[in-house]
């Protein structure tokens, strides 16, 4: 799977970027990244999110232990690769019927936050339980809202490009490809979301602190990200105004 954000829609964190930068090109820029990721994968299916980027899957060459789903409702887009195993909870949880799959999970829990918002975002990926990595953005508000397991057990990158739009994919050669030595392992136990950055959904009251990444040459590449156990966030209760109210703006 491929995700790339333009920039206004996703700041990538600085520390991703290189102090070599000279590798990394423009994805977007007539759909490079897209098309190379056509190229390596025949039969895989693109979507134009217009100025906000581009996302992109295939279903060849699946670990049939952690498939790919892929599913847009009402405006919600989802790359979700990985499998849940508290499904039937989930469902319940969500007033689900029992055919949905777990992608259409993922995008019913986002959608209730956003319109509702009865649990703060950590709590709601701390509730999914199983091997998982995903992308969902929100057309209607031009959001995201990105997560990888407690465990890292899904393969899941994400870099800056050369024009700092954040670039996501399950493939670490396809990042690279992007955004040269500007890349990294997405953080495991972690979520990513436009309007409050990278956060521990296990330790959502702590900053995130960056650490340079060095590759067997010796090269910084990008930053790992651990929690700063002495660095507390403000407190960012969501404030709900009204059933409308987007959690997402205030988090």
């Amino acid at each position: 799977m491929l995700a790339v954000f333009d920039k206004s829609v996703a700041k990538s964190p600085d520390a991703l970027n290189a102090p070599d930068h000279s590798e990394a090109v423009s994805a977007l820029k007539n759909g490079f990244l897209a098309n190379h990721f056509a190229s390596v994968h025949p039969g895989s299916v693109t979507v134009n999110l217009g100025s906000s980027g581009v996302i992109a899957y295939s279903l060849e060459k699946q670990n049939p232990l952690l498939p790919r789903l892929f599913a847009v409702v009402d405006d919600i887009f989802c790359l979700f690769q990985g499998h849940i195993e508290n499904v039937a909870l989930l469902k319940q949880q969500y007033g689900l019927n029992k055919t949905i799959n777990e992608v259409i999970i993922v995008i019913e829990a986002y959608r209730t936050l956003r319109d509702r918002g009865p649990y703060p975002p950590d709590q709601v990926v701390r509730d999914i339980q199983g091997k998982f990595a995903f992308i969902l953005y929100d057309g209607s508000s031009k959001t995201t809202f990105i997560a990888s397991d407690a465990d890292g057990s899904v393969p899941f990158f994400w870099g800056t490009d050369a024009e700092g739009h954040l670039v996501l994919a399950d493939d670490m050669e396809t990042v690279k490809k992007g955004c040269g030595k500007s890349f990294a392992p997405f953080p495991k136990g972690c979520f990513f979301t436009s309007s409050g950055g990278l956060r521990s959904f296990e330790h959502p009251l702590n900053e995130m602190k960056p650490v340079p990444r060095v590759d067997s040459s010796g090269h910084v590449c990008g930053a790992t990200f651990s929690v700063d156990v002495e660095a507390k966030k403000e407190s960012t209760g969501m404030k709900k105004v009204g059933s409308a109210a987007n959690w997402s703006a205030n988090y």
